[in-house]
C-alpha cells in the first residue's frame, strides 16, 4: 500500500470520498425526508377523531389514497382520524358517524396483512353482532381484474358492513389497477360530502318543491364552463329561514338518490334562494344530472326538488361582529356574496374581497354589485386575480402573499378568514400561503378558535 503526505493529493481524495458519500447518502435522506414529512402529516391528522378513514394496503397504494383523502377533508376542515384499518376498534367503528375505507385485495380475492386483524376481530362474527346503525360509510376497492376475485376484500368488507346496519354515502367504488378515472369518482364523491359534513343525512329535512323563477348566464364568451345565476322559490308556504353560509341540496329528476350541494348565494330578505351553478359537461357532451338540469333542462316555472342544510362550519356566527376576509374563486363567489349581503345588510363594513377567476371580460361574477359595494365603502378592501389577463398566471394566493403584512394586521384586528371554491388548487394554494405567513401552529389555532372557515369542493 503506498501512502503519501501531499496535502493536495489528500484533500482531492477526502473531496472524492465525501462526493461519493453525498451521492450514496442523497437517495436515503430523501427518502428519509419523504417518510417523516408523511409520517407527521398521518400523526396531526390521527389528533382529531371525527371523520375515520381507515385504509388496509399491501403495496401502499391504499394508503397514500386515504392520506390524500384525509388531507382532502382537513383542507375543507374537517377533523379526521387517519388510521389503519387494524387499528380500529369495535367503540371506534360504534361512536363513528363517518367513515371512509381505502382497503386493496391481495392476490385472490385475501385481505392485505394489515387488515387480518380486522378480519379476525369482526367480519368472523356473526351477522348483526357489532350494531353500527349510526355509521354512513364509503368504500374504495383497490384491485387487479386479471385475478379472479376482483376487489373480493373490499366486497366482502363493503358486505359485511351493510349487514352491521350501516348506510352507504353511495356505491362502492372499484378500481382497477390505479385507473385515474374511477380514482377521480372517489375524490368527487369526497368534494360533495365535504360541503354537509357537520349534519348527518337523517337529520336533514325532506326535499320540498320550488319553482325555478329566473335564470341568466354570467360568463358569456368564457374560456371556462357555462355558469349560471339561478333562482328559485318555494312553490307554497312562506319563504323558510336560512343564514349566510348555509347549503342546499337538489335533488336532479335523472337521479334523486344523489343530490347535488351547492353554496347559498342570497340571503332570505333577497326574497328567494340564489344559487351560481357552473355547467358540467362530460366528455361525450352530455351534462352533469344535476347542473344539466338546473342550467338546461328545466324551464324557468319548472319545480324542482330541494332542501336546505345548516353549513355550520361556515356560517358567520361569533365572527358577525369582526373583520372578515373573504377569499374564494370560480363560484365559489356564491358563498362570499351570501355573507357579503348580509354583513351591508347588518352594517359591517370591515370586509375584504379577494376573489379570482379567469378573465375579467367573462369572468366577474356579480361584478356590478361588488363594485358597487367597493364604491360604497361596504367593501373597502378589493382584490381581485384573473390568472389568464397577463402573460403570468397569477392566482388569489398570489394576491394573498402580496398582501401579507395588511392580512397579519387585520387578524391582530380580531379578523376571521373565509375560504369558498375549489378544493383541488385553490384551497391548498391559499392554506400554503397563509402558513407560510403565520406558521402552521398559528393557522391551526385561527381554525381551533373558529375564525379560519372553509366550504371547498
Amino acid at each position: 500500500m503506498i501512502f503519501t503526505h501531499d496535502t493536495t493529493r489528500l484533500a482531492l481524495l477526502a473531496a472524492l470520498t465525501l462526493s461519493y458519500a453525498g451521492v450514496c447518502l442523497a437517495p436515503w435522506l430523501r427518502t428519509r425526508t419523504r417518510r417523516r414529512a408523511a409520517d407527521a402529516a398521518k400523526a396531526a391528522l390521527a389528533n382529531s377523531p371525527a371523520w375515520l378513514v381507515a385504509y388496509a394496503s399491501q403495496t401502499g397504494n391504499a394508503e397514500e389514497l386515504a392520506t390524500q383523502t384525509a388531507q382532502s377533508l382537513q383542507l375543507a376542515g374537517i377533523p379526521v382520524r387517519l388510521c389503519a384499518l387494524a387499528e380500529l376498534t369495535a367503540i371506534d367503528l360504534q361512536q363513528a358517524e363517518r367513515a371512509l375505507f381505502l382497503v386493496s385485495t391481495y392476490g385472490e380475492g385475501d385481505a392485505p396483512d394489515n387488515a387480518a386483524a380486522f378480519m379476525g376481530r369482526f367480519m368472523t362474527r356473526v351477522t348483526g353482532e357489532l350494531a353500527l346503525p349510526q355509521l354512513h360509510y364509503g368504500v374504495l376497492a383497490l384491485g387487479d381484474r386479471s385475478y379472479g376475485h376482483f376487489c373480493g376484500f373490499g366486497r366482502a368488507l363493503d358486505a359485511w358492513l351493510a349487514a352491521q346496519g350501516a348506510s352507504r354515502l353511495f356505491e362502492r367504488i372499484e378500481v382497477d389497477r390505479s385507473a385515474s378515472a374511477t380514482i377521480e369518482q372517489w375524490f368527487q364523491h369526497l368534494s360533495h360530502l365535504a360541503g354537509t359534513s357537520d349534519a348527518p343525512d337523517w337529520s336533514a329535512p325532506a326535499f320540498g318543491d320550488w319553482r325555478l323563477t329566473h335564470r341568466r348566464q354570467l360568463n358569456p364568451g368564457s374560456a371556462g364552463g357555462a355558469i349560471f345565476h339561478v333562482e328559485l322559490a318555494p312553490v307554497a308556504g312562506s319563504l323558510p329561514d336560512w343564514q349566510s353560509g348555509d347549503l342546499v341540496q337538489v335533488a336532479a329528476p335523472a337521479d334523486s338518490t344523489q343530490p347535488r350541494e351547492y353554496s347559498i348565494a342570497s340571503i332570505p330578505r333577497d326574497g328567494g334562494v340564489h344559487l351560481l351553478v357552473r355547467q358540467h359537461a362530460h366528455p361525450d357532451g352530455s351534462l352533469g344530472l344535476a347542473s344539466g338540469w338546473l342550467t338546461a333542462q328545466a324551464a324557468v316555472g319548472d319545480v324542482v326538488q330541494l332542501r336546505l342544510r345548516q353549513h355550520r362550519r361556515f356560517r358567520l356566527e361569533d365572527n358577525a361582529q369582526r373583520p372578515l376576509i373573504l377569499i374564494g374563486n370560480g363560484s365559489g363567489i356564491a358563498g362570499l356574496r351570501g355573507h357579503l349581503k348580509n354583513r351591508v345588510l347588518a352594517g359591517q363594513r370591515r370586509n375584504w374581497l379577494i376573489f379570482g377567476e379567469r378573465n375579467a371580460a367573462h369572468d366577474f361574477h356579480y361584478r356590478e354589485e361588488i363594485e358597487q359595494w367597493h364604491a360604497s365603502g361596504d367593501l373597502p378592501r378589493l382584490d381581485l386575480a384573473f390568472s389568464r389577463d397577463q402573460a403570468e398566471r397569477t392566482y388569489v394566493q398570489d394576491r394573498l402573499r402580496g398582501n401579507a403584512d395588511e392580512v397579519k394586521l387585520w387578524l391582530q384586528q380580531g379578523a376571521a378568514i373565509y375560504i369558498c371554491g375549489s378544493l383541488a388548487g385553490m384551497a391548498g394554494g391559499v392554506d400554503q400561503a397563509l402558513q407560510e405567513m403565520l406558521g402552521r401552529q398559528a393557522l391551526d389555532a385561527l381554525a381551533a378558535e373558529g375564525r379560519y372557515r372553509r366550504d371547498v369542493y
